[in-house]
């Protein structure tokens, strides 16, 4: 699999980029991330099938109903808050309240300025979310909306969130959820929760297992050596459940989704922990998920041709 880190890169690829370092388990220790910045949307060409969109009518809008709750203030966040960055997240945020959940999350938050999070809706601010990570454009899935508040799916971290008040950001709309499942060895991805392709891959090891629950793609990073198959790799939000499982060297890096140079060895659990995949799959994905996209990881799932619909989902007041 491939951790990844953040450095700053320069790309001469046509598609407008931002460049920036990231470490990815696996092979290599150090890698160059490209991050896509507001990519364009899906397009069909003579090598590939055309995408759902181009098979189907557009979906309705994923914004939910409001909320008739009173927004709650929020508590002035003091001056040395920490920044969410690549390393590891900092601690007091809730759990996220359903990590395994189907739903399609909609929409993602891209703060425009620093914005705090906060462990709950008029709670206590716990770090702040800056627009970037390391020169990185960060798109976060909301997963829930309270009192005027928006719970996102925080990076560097597996299956916590943090609450951001009204302030500084923008949402965008997310079409697309990859749901991998661990004992079938088989990757799906659904766009407007239809069904549009599915792949064979490999998974993590008993002892360095891909982590369960929802995260999201943050970048894109260029990995060397034949074994990647000569492509991107796409950087996760999770990161190894067990930080010490994996050797010293790779310690603080994230999950990555790549391709394999032998698709003889797709279908077992023989990773570090990434989702490694077959290279004219990981091709089509890497056209087509933007940054923000959704990512399940289960053990069991039916894999039906169609999902039940878009997120998020309002959680009750406690």
């Amino acid at each position: 699999m491939a951790f990844v880190r953040f450095n700053p890169i320069a790309s001469g690829r046509a598609r407008r980029r931002t460049g920036a370092a990231l470490a990815v388990l696996g092979g290599a220790l150090v890698l160059a991330v490209v991050v896509v910045n507001d990519a364009p949307g899906p397009r069909r060409t003579a090598d590939r099938p055309p995408a759902a969109d181009q098979l189907l009518p557009p979906p309705a809008a994923p914004h939910p109903t409001p909320s008739a709750e009173p927004t709650l203030p929020a508590a002035p966040p003091p001056a040395d808050l920490p920044v969410v960055d690549y390393g590891p997240a900092p601690r007091g945020f809730p759990r996220d309240p359903t990590p395994m959940s189907t739903v399609r999350l909609g929409e993602g938050l891209r703060p425009i300025r620093r914005v705090a999070a906060y462990d709950a809706p008029g709670g206590r601010p716990r770090a702040l979310l800056a627009p970037t990570i390391s020169g990185v454009p960060v798109t976060m899935p909301i997963v829930a909306r309270r009192a005027g508040w928006v719970a996102v799916l925080l990076p560097s971290a597996n299956r916590t969130i943090g609450w951001v008040p009204p302030g500084p950001w923008s949402t965008t709309e997310l079409r697309d959820l990859v749901v991998v499942v661990r004992r079938t060895h088989r990757l799906h991805w659904y766009r407007d929760d239809r069904l549009v392709r599915s792949w064979p891959v490999s998974v993590g090891t008993s002892a360095t297992p891909t982590p369960l629950g929802r995260t999201f793609i943050l970048g894109r990073s260029t990995l060397p050596g034949r074994v990647y198959a000569d492509t991107e790799v796409f950087a996760l939000g999770a990161v190894p459940d067990e930080p010490n499982s994996v050797p010293s060297g790779l310690r603080g890096a994230h999950i990555g989704l790549h391709a394999w140079y032998d698709a003889r060895q797709l279908g077992r659990d023989n990773s570090n922990g990434c989702i490694r995949i077959a290279r004219k799959a990981q091709e089509l994905l890497l056209a087509e998920l933007p940054p923000g996209t959704e990512l399940l990881v289960l053990d069991r799932f039916s894999a039906p041709e169609r999902l039940s619909g878009v997120g998020p989902v309002p959680v009750a007041a406690r």
